[in-house]
């Protein structure tokens, strides 16, 4: 047994996590409407997994959240579909949706699991583009105080932890997940930063509400960490990483605490003369929404160096050489390899001492306690011919995660938990189930749906001695 020295305090919450669309499946049953992210999957149905079935978690919840006590998780993290709950996303309520969620709540507490809730995770129902684009319309930040509300009062009750967001600050920049059609790339980061800012109202509507409704409720964001060096230690190249990061996530953690932009991100909207419509009352409610804690979801860490802006390419453009989350932006940054790390099957660049980093980071400028609700490997995993999976890469990618977190809080950092992604295999949104995170091997591929059987991994057994052990034994 490996004899790390790892420090976890009493009561740290380990779990695990998932989302609605990549999970579910019966996208269509129980009276839910379609969502954006149902839309978005069945545009490429002919090329992978759709959200159809997905893992089937919607008949096959009993079964998974006994799976979830056998391995000992304390919470399970995921998200209710907003279009289960009110198919159109601001017309009638859906009972079948609310007693779906009350039953899957129910049989987790009966199992001793603390269920941790996030409200949105990329799945706006499909209604709210066809009536007001989204995100680009108030009425959508209305829409989503309502289903907040439906939901702190129908399971506010036996539910603690709420997440708002899922990573608000990735699901921003990319086009699909908000449903950004506009060809002219003025316009579309026009309607980007105007659906950015109606999300932070809903945002901090969400948190006022919580508080108000459920008095023990603890409620906060969820978003997408980034951790970015610097090619070399020129400093207009440790001034860009700085900048990567301010603009891919502090902007947004920045928002979410004092509750406006900091100055240079507001500069940027201001160059790119796409400042959002921001209302005179909004600045009282943006500014009295104070969250309890911040999650976030680390995957990997970014290398860039300055990007000069030029006569074709004024300061602030972005342009898009590897994908739209690590985009490139003139007079900031310009993406590359890390040298230095080895990188996953799909690219991200393996470094778990990122992972102490940011939370260094995040803990000593808002002094917030901090949980893990998304980190893990994607990968192609083997079914042996004796119905085994032999994961030990997963459990050598957890194992040094969780140590940096054990060093992140010996180095002081409060901590809630740490809920990796993911409990079972799920639809990957860009690899359907070729790309596997889970501590369940999910029996099926992506136009095969076999028996559907779970099977435990070999990290299933390795994870649940590290819950016995408090994260003592790795």
């Amino acid at each position: 047994m490996n004899k790390l020295k790892t420090r976890f305090p009493d009561h740290f919450l380990w779990g695990a996590s998932s989302s609605a669309f990549q999970i579910e499946g019966g996208w269509d049953e129980g009276g839910k409407g379609p969502t954006v992210a149902d839309i978005n999957s069945f545009k490429r149905s002919h090329l992978q997994a759709d959200s159809k079935v997905a893992s089937d978690f919607f008949h096959h919840w009993k079964e998974d959240i006994a799976l979830m006590k056998e391995m000992g998780l304390n919470i399970y993290r995921f998200s209710i579909a907003w279009a289960r709950i009110i198919p159109d996303g601001d017309g009638e309520i859906n009972q079948a949706g609310i007693d779906f969620y009350n039953d899957v709540i129910n049989c987790l507490l009966d199992n001793g699991i603390q269920p941790f809730i996030t409200l949105y995770h990329f799945d706006l129902p499909y209604a709210l583009v066809e009536k007001y684009n989204g995100w680009e319309s108030r009425e959508c930040v209305n829409a989503f105080e309502r289903y907040a509300k439906i939901c702190f009062e129908t399971f506010g009750d036996r539910v603690t932890y709420w997440q708002v967001h899922n990573e608000q600050n990735l699901m921003v920049r990319v086009d699909e997940r908000v449903n950004i059609t506009a060809e002219d790339s003025w316009e579309a980061d026009r309607q980007r930063a105007q659906m950015d800012y109606h999300m932070f109202l809903a945002h901090a509507l969400a948190v006022k509400a919580c508080h108000s409704i459920i008095p023990k409720g603890k409620i906060g964001p969820a978003v997408s960490s980034t951790c970015t060096y610097p090619e070399s230690n020129r400093p207009e190249d440790v001034w860009a990483a700085r900048l990567n990061d301010w603009f891919k996530t502090d902007y947004c953690l920045d928002m979410h605490y004092y509750g406006c932009y900091p100055g240079y991100y507001m500069r940027y909207l201001e160059e790119r003369n796409i400042v959002p419509v921001m209302m005179p009352e909004d600045e009282e409610i943006l500014k009295g929404a104070k969250m309890d804690f911040i999650a976030l979801n680390y995957y990997r860490t970014l290398c860039v160096r300055y990007l000069p802006a030029d006569d074709a390419h004024p300061v602030g453009e972005r342009a898009f050489p590897i994908n739209q989350v690590d985009f490139d932006q003139y007079g900031y940054f310009h993406h590359l390899k890390n040298e230095h790390l080895a990188s996953s099957e799909y690219g991200a660049q393996i470094d778990p001492l990122g992972l102490r980093t940011v939370l260094n980071n995040y803990y000593q400028k808002y002094h917030l306690p901090l949980i893990v609700t998304e980190n893990g490997l994607g990968t192609a995993d083997t079914l042996t011919e004796d119905g085994k999976v032999h994961d030990d890469y997963r459990i050598d990618y957890l194992r040094a995660h969780i140590l940096a977190c054990s060093q992140a809080i010996e180095d002081g950092v409060e901590m809630l938990g740490y809920s990796p992604w993911t409990f079972m295999d799920l639809l990957s949104s860009h690899e359907g189930f070729k790309k596997r995170y889970g501590f369940i091997y999910v029996n099926r591929d992506d136009h095969d749906l076999k028996d559907m059987s779970r099977i435990k991994k070999d990290s299933f057994y390795w994870y649940r001695r590290v819950i016995e052990t408090n994260g003592e034994e790795l």
